[in-house]
């Protein structure tokens, strides 16, 4: 990036480049899961271990939110946090997530215990937490922007695990079909607020490494798993090891 001002729509240019060269679809893991590679075990581990990163998004979302003077933006904002816990009337985006491992076998106690994931995946999701925390709000909003290739992602994951998977059906990935909806509204909001505010090549420059630095946090969670469930013999004391059977 030059030292100088980007226009909006380069700054956006740049920052859709980070997800073409980095979002996690391209990860090794994610090719095997969406392609069917993987063995039961191996898809309960990635559900497991990502429950991790949907509970936390909402108490990233209200850390945000704690930092934030204009009304405008807290009312956009809070959506994320209904979406994600739900309301008296509505199912969450966590309770979909948590379907998803009931569908798949896992005890829910122990999902929401967060005690059986990888070491790996937690200090990950808490880097994220603790970044939305600290960060300038500008870096903040745009660390939320791989939502704009999230939809990509759903798409390839509900048809994939849809054809490949025998214990996978229509409500088991519930999760995923709502978030074609949800993710392109919030991206479309996180989008204009950081090309409204971002007014400064240093703010553009922060911005742009907030959607590394959240593409990251991703990759990491990726790694993680590939490292402890695909290559043999690498299942961190006290993690989830997948039954026997899952594993043949």
């Amino acid at each position: 990036m030059s030292a100088g001002l980007l226009s909006a729509d380069a700054l956006e240019a740049a920052i859709r480049a980070v997800g073409a060269g980095r979002y996690h679809d391209k990860h090794p893991f994610h090719q095997l899961l969406h392609g069917g590679k993987l063995n039961k075990g191996q898809v309960q581990a990635w559900a497991l271990n990502r429950y991790c990163y949907q509970s936390a998004v909402p108490r990233k979302d209200a850390a945000l939110l704690s930092r934030v003077e204009d009304r405008a933006l807290r009312r956009e904002w809070i959506l994320r946090i209904l979406d994600h816990d739900g309301t008296e009337t509505e199912q969450g985006g966590i309770d979909r997530w948590l379907a998803l491992t009931d569908g798949l076998g896992l005890d829910r106690a122990m999902v929401v215990s967060m005690r059986s994931a990888l070491p790996a995946t937690r200090f990950a999701v808490e880097a994220y937490v603790r970044f939305v925390r600290e960060q300038p709000l500008v870096e903040a909003v745009a660390s939320s922007l791989t939502e704009l290739f999230a939809p990509k992602i759903h798409r390839e994951r509900i048809s994939g695990m849809l054809e490949h998977y025998d214990f996978i059906d229509d409500t088991v990935m519930a999760y995923f079909k709502r978030r074609l909806d949800q993710a392109p509204r919030d991206a479309d909001f996180a989008l204009a607020f950081v090309r409204r505010h971002a007014t400064t090549p240093e703010l553009q420059q922060g911005a742009i490494d907030a959607v590394r630095f959240k593409c990251s946090v991703l990759w990491t969670m990726l790694d993680a798993l590939h490292h402890a469930y695909v290559a043999p013999g690498n299942v961190p004391p006290g993690a989830f090891t997948p039954e026997p059977s899952d594993g043949e």
